[in-house]
Formats: structure tokens, sequence, C-alpha cells
């Protein structure tokens, strides 16, 4: 993983430019990461010309221009590329969300009564809620799928917290 320091501000920035990035679509323009994280897009211009003095953000001029992510900032952040990325589905509430996950960390699958997971979304967290019930698979690999109930939310990191009720995976029979 790339070492950038950046501040929280900046990071929350890089982050918003992330989640609303998708290859094909075109760059971010400055107010929809302004309206994302609250700021102002004079505020926002000017992060984003330090950010892409960092490396993590191109900027695109034109009618059509805003900013992209570059392989830095997805690195920056601890994330992958969405190119590189298989979808997961992420249910909550009998309703299939449109997300990416980029990874599902285990805390302490060895403690029955203290499973936890974080599952590390590509997109906002926002539509989530603590207490709620989701959940997100089948891995593309494993074919491994985690539910449970929502302990915590990290906006700034795109995290869930899960305390773990259930992981399913299909068992092979040995040939």
């Amino acid at each position: 993983m790339v070492q950038i320091d950046l501040t929280t501000s900046q990071r929350q920035t890089l982050t918003a430019v992330v989640n609303q990035y998708r290859p094909g679509e075109g760059p971010v323009k400055a107010q929809t990461i302004a309206d994302s994280v609250d700021r102002s897009l004079g505020t926002i211009q000017n992060q984003m010309q330090r950010l892409a003095q960092l490396g993590v953000v191109e900027g695109v001029s034109g009618p059509a221009g805003g900013y992209e992510p570059t392989e830095m900032g997805f690195q920056a952040l601890g994330r992958e590329p969405l190119a590189d990325s298989t979808a997961v589905t992420v249910a909550h509430g009998y309703e299939r969300l449109d997300v990416t996950v980029d990874r599902i960390t285990f805390k302490s699958v060895h403690h029955p009564e203290n499973c936890r997971a974080e599952i590390h979304l590509q997109q906002s967290v926002s539509e989530f809620s603590v207490g709620q019930a989701v959940a997100a698979g089948p891995t593309p690999l494993s074919k491994l799928v985690v539910a449970g109930t929502i302990e915590a939310i990290d906006n700034t990191s795109n995290t869930l917290i899960l305390d773990i009720a259930q992981l399913e995976a299909p068992v092979e029979e040995p040939e």
C-alpha cells in the first residue's frame, strides 16, 4: 500500500472521488464531490489541486471535466480500482444494493459469541445504519455469504462492522 500522508479532510475528499468514480462514465464533477463531503465548491477546488499535486487524482479540463482517481489514489485508501473488482451482492431490508465490496476482514472468528467482520465497500456507506441486518455474498472464489447486524459504520473508510449471525460457504465433497 502506498504511504501518503493525507489529512482527514483530504482522505474524506479522496474517498468521495473514489466512491463517485465509475470507469467509462467520465470524471467526477467538483460540485458532486462538494455535495458529498458537505464543503463549498471553492474549498473542494483548492483541495483537489493539492490532491492532484500528490498524484492521487487527475484533473480533466473542459465542459465535461472533473476529477478521476489515479491508481495511487486507490492505493492510498487501501482499495482496488473498480476495473479489477468482482461484484459481491450486499442486501439489507430484503433489498439488493448495487455496491462493490473491496474486502471482508474477520476480526474474531475464533470466538463465536463475539464474531465480527469488517466489510469494506467501494461506495458510500450512507445508505446503511447501525442495527440493520445485512448480508454480503457470495464471494467470487469461496462463495462465502456473511450475514449479521451492523454494529458500527466508518464513513471515512466505507466500512461496515458486523456482528456476524451466520457464515455459509458450500462444502465440496472429497473425491
